[in-house]
């Protein structure tokens, strides 16, 4: 069974949950608490010299880091991989796109403002950057919804996944979604998904036994 190093607010780490759950692969995750420096310790390190989350340990002592290149990693071979060269191609393009455009506005907003205490205060001159750049992404997403239902092949894939991980918090972190119609049809698709689960949602054992995707309750 993988074993999943994740922090549960983490949008990186969500995408490879909800990728792990819309495959319905079984995995144990390993909670990292970023802000109370858990990945920063000796043991994690050892795992991932970056000390960063998701990162999933594939086989015995055999780590794979980087959020889309596990989605890439699971999807081989599945539903959610894309067919063609050029699809594979236009895949890896929106997954750029999500951490150089997305990732560093939207993701970065959402980070400071919605999970760090006293965010807003300590990155005042870094909003108006965020803003702008984060409405510009989103802008570039609606036009291609406009035309398509998902980002690549017609169908879900694991660009849509990397793409809904941050983009379904923007309106947690001062952005409106209210000019993009066409993105908020596509989060409600992929909403509709089967085995599609929440950000909140996480796996629960109990005596070693894996009892499946439960609500958190708290």
């Amino acid at each position: 069974m993988y074993k999943l190093y994740s922090m549960q607010r983490s949008g990186n780490s969500y995408k490879v949950r909800l990728a792990l759950a819309l495959l319905d692969i079984p995995f144990e995750v390993i909670e990292i608490d970023i802000l109370r420096g858990e990945s920063r310790t000796p043991d994690f390190l050892a795992k991932n010299p970056r000390g960063q989350v998701p990162l999933l340990e594939v086989s015995e002592q055999h780590y794979l880091a980087e959020s889309n290149a596990i989605l890439w990693y699971l999807a081989i071979d599945t539903a959610l991989a894309p067919k063609t060269p050029i699809e594979r191609a236009e895949a890896l393009q929106w997954m750029f796109f999500e951490q150089h455009a997305l990732e560093p506005s939207v993701g970065a907003a959402y980070f400071w403002l919605a999970l760090v205490r006293g965010g807003r205060d300590l990155q005042m001159h870094a909003l108006e950057d965020w803003m702008e750049r984060g409405y510009s992404a989103l802008g570039v997403i609606e036009a291609h919804l406009r035309t398509h239902d998902y980002f690549v092949a017609g169908h879900l894939t694991i660009a849509d996944i990397a793409m809904y991980g941050y983009t379904h918090v923007a309106e947690q972190c001062d952005f409106s979604l209210m000019e993009f119609p066409a993105l908020r049809t596509w989060l409600q698709r992929m909403e509709s998904e089967p085995r599609f689960v929440r950000m909140d949602w996480v796996r629960e054992a109990t005596a070693g036994k894996d009892i499946g995707l439960v609500a958190r309750v708290d």
